[in-house]
């Protein structure tokens, strides 16, 4: 029972790695509080884990809305008496295509949706954890964008992603001595919507790993549970690659 007694606020819970965490997190003892976009999916996975006997609340909205973290942490302080960490895993690609091409409606949403929503998420969720004592954020990076991690028409997205990790690293140094942990997590290539359900893409994608597969999104909620967990007690402000090699190979 590695989460026992916590609260934990996961976004995009509803598929993919956010719901493999919601499942994961509360078979090891966490409360959850699930956000994302799609009502119905978001529901399911609730059930799923109440009908397993969890304890689990969710809210639909948008990462890209600051109001919505905000209700996200006030949902976990009144159902659940308070925050001890969030997974914020919500994200998107964006169109894929060379600079010079891309629109700046692309530029904004990718960088609205994985960047500034991070700060939307951080600017509600510390005063919680200080509320609290402490505790630890989670939040989903990426390899493209990181050291040598570069991949072809991934502009928008590679920006975003690296100045998460930058944005992490200052969390961790401002808010280390409250007992406040921040780590990016970066993931390889996971099955998730995201990479589509072409075989020969997920092919190509599986060989560029040292690997030679894809992540299961399990895989990642694993090592997302880890940081959020106490064993994780002296890791922070660090980007933790859980990417199957194709960094190491890159470099």
């Amino acid at each position: 029972m590695e989460l026992k007694d916590k609260t934990i606020i996961i976004t995009g819970a509803s598929s993919g790695i956010g719901a493999a965490a919601a499942l994961l997190f509360t078979a090891e003892g966490a409360k959850v509080v699930l956000g994302a976009r799609r009502l119905s999916e978001l529901a399911q996975v609730a059930g799923q884990i109440t009908q397993s006997n969890g304890q689990a609340h969710f809210l639909v909205g948008d990462v890209t809305d600051p109001g919505f973290a905000q209700a996200l942490v006030d949902l976990a302080e009144s159902e659940f008496g308070g925050l001890d960490g969030a997974f914020n895993n919500a994200g998107t690609m964006g169109d894929l295509g060379p600079i010079a091409d891309m629109t700046e409606d692309t530029w904004h949403s990718v960088i609205a949706a994985n960047l500034t929503s991070a700060f939307f998420a951080a600017k509600a969720q510390i005063p919680a954890l200080q509320r609290r004592g402490g505790g630890s954020l989670v939040f989903t990076s990426s390899f493209v964008g990181f050291s040598n991690g570069g991949m072809p028409g991934m502009g928008a997205y590679a920006a975003s992603k690296a100045g998460l990790n930058g944005l992490v690293q200052s969390i961790g140094i401002d808010h280390g001595a409250e007992g406040i942990r921040a780590n990016a997590l970066l993931p390889g290539g996971t099955k998730t919507a995201m990479a589509g359900d072409d075989p020969d893409t997920h092919n190509f994608i599986a060989n560029l790993h040292p690997m030679k597969r894809m992540a299961e999104p399990s895989e990642i909620a694993s090592a997302a549970m880890f940081l959020l967990s106490d064993r994780a007690s002296f890791v922070t402000g660090a980007p933790i690659l859980a990417d199957g090699g194709v960094s190491a190979r890159l470099v």
